[in-house]
């Protein structure tokens, strides 16, 4: 029998089993296999565990499968995941290597993409395709031009996409984002954010790989390279990877909290289906921070550390409103304070990203932090990023989706090892 006729035939034969009527379950919390949607984790590292909580806790969702390169962490995830399931209803969760394995399950309604960034669009793209809906993390795409492929193939296969920026369903940002679109600061002069550095060539020295991790298909479409732990720790490590810092994995700092602070500025200047104009990074050699972007209508956002580490400052023509996750504050005070009239302007409300999602796979609508939402966001952060390595400006059509720079241009884009393919759609 091929393997695709067994796990077709497998997943027939157990759906015959599960349609269990709601009175037999019984107890709180429950919820009948057929008002559930069935979920796949794809990468079990530490930020798929924290999901899983999260997710966990939308009474509608069961964890069906997961998948991982790494066997320690599939093996743990799995009895994470099972221990979840109880709560609920005892659902069974099935342990894959390959990740097309799992997306051929026909019972999963959708995945859940927490693995590191050079894997976002081919696993997204290939879910799209199989009709799953889809949970992917930030940033959405290691380069511009994966973030746009993604974003076209969810729409053509009617997909929802919630992209993992989570403080759009947090009240510090969506207060201060109200705030300063209603013009309570007044005209919107200048923003300062405070993220850490760009990305840097991966110069880590490799080392033996562990029997328990398939590290080839770790790096995947990426160029290969050796291993290290400093990229894939052992999970006894419980420490986050720094696949993050490296060109080829991640987008330094610039992706990893630019993406959630970015993506804030972005949402408070309405900017979420366009992007700045153009990219001045500083005159020094090989510096980490300094780097201005400005938009069409002249607002600029300065990369820089202003006081507060993973904030926002907004400094208008009559007052100034600085955000992060543990603050919202104010001059003059009473300005985050303010209640919002019947007339403004108000943004996409969602106190529970998670179960936002959900309800938007179940009505067939857009979620808060969408995929045009997330790929924008990435792309302005792979946008600093390319401008701090060429040390030169940079001028962005956000409409066309390219630079003034014919060596830019090459940058929107990265070589993929065969046979993987994120265009194929």
């Amino acid at each position: 029998m091929r393997r695709k006729d067994f796990i077709r035939s497998a997943v027939m034969t157990g759906a015959a089993f599960t349609i269990i009527p709601r009175h037999v379950l019984g107890g709180k919390g429950y919820v009948a296999p057929n008002d559930h949607l069935n979920l796949g984790y794809i990468g079990n590292g530490k930020q798929a565990r924290g999901l899983l909580k999260a997710i966990n806790n939308v009474p509608e969702t069961i964890v069906a499968a997961t998948c991982d390169v790494d066997k320690k962490k599939l093996d743990h995830f799995v009895t994470l995941a099972k221990a979840a399931n109880a709560k609920k209803a005892n659902a069974d969760v099935t342990a894959y290597v390959h990740y097309r394995e799992l997306l051929e399950r026909k019972d999963i309604d959708a995945v859940i993409v927490a693995t590191p960034d050079h894997w976002h669009a081919q696993i997204a793209i290939d879910a799209a395709k199989a009709g799953k809906d889809i949970y992917c993390e930030k940033p959405l795409a290691l380069t511009i031009a994966e973030g746009r492929a993604m974003t076209d193939a969810v729409r053509k296969y009617k997909r929802v996409l919630q992209t993992g920026s989570m403080q759009r369903s947090q009240y510090n940002f969506r207060q201060a984002v109200e705030l300063v679109l209603n013009g309570y600061i007044g005209q919107v002069e200048e923003i300062n954010v405070s993220v850490g550095e760009p990305v840097k060539q991966c110069d880590l020295p490799s080392l033996p790989v562990p029997e328990y991790l398939d590290w080839n298909m770790w790096i995947g479409p990426s160029l290969y390279r050796g291993y290290n732990p400093t990229l894939s720790p052992p999970i006894e490590d419980n420490s986050w990877a720094w696949w993050r810092g490296y060109r080829g994995f991640g987008g330094g700092y610039i992706t990893d909290w630019g993406a959630h602070m970015f993506d804030i500025v972005q949402w408070a200047l309405d900017m979420d289906d366009s992007g700045p104009v153009a990219f001045n990074p500083p005159s020094a050699p090989a510096a980490q921070s300094g780097l201005s972007f400005t938009y069409v209508n002249g607002i600029v956002v300065n990369h820089k550390q202003w006081g507060e580490g993973n904030a926002i400052q907004f400094i208008g023509t009559e007052g100034t409103i600085e955000v992060s996750r543990s603050f919202l504050r104010s001059n003059p005070e009473n300005i985050v304070k303010l209640q919002l009239k019947p007339s403004d302007k108000k943004v996409y409300h969602s106190e529970n990203h998670y179960q936002d999602w959900i309800t938007a796979i179940k009505k067939r609508t857009k979620p808060v932090a969408d995929v045009e939402i997330g790929h924008r966001t990435a792309t302005v952060c792979n946008a600093v990023n390319i401008a701090y390595e060429l040390q030169r400006p940079l001028k962005w059509n956000p409409k066309k989706e390219k630079f003034d720079d014919d060596f830019a241009n090459l940058m929107i884009s990265r070589a993929y090892r065969a046979p993987w393919n994120f265009t194929d759609f």
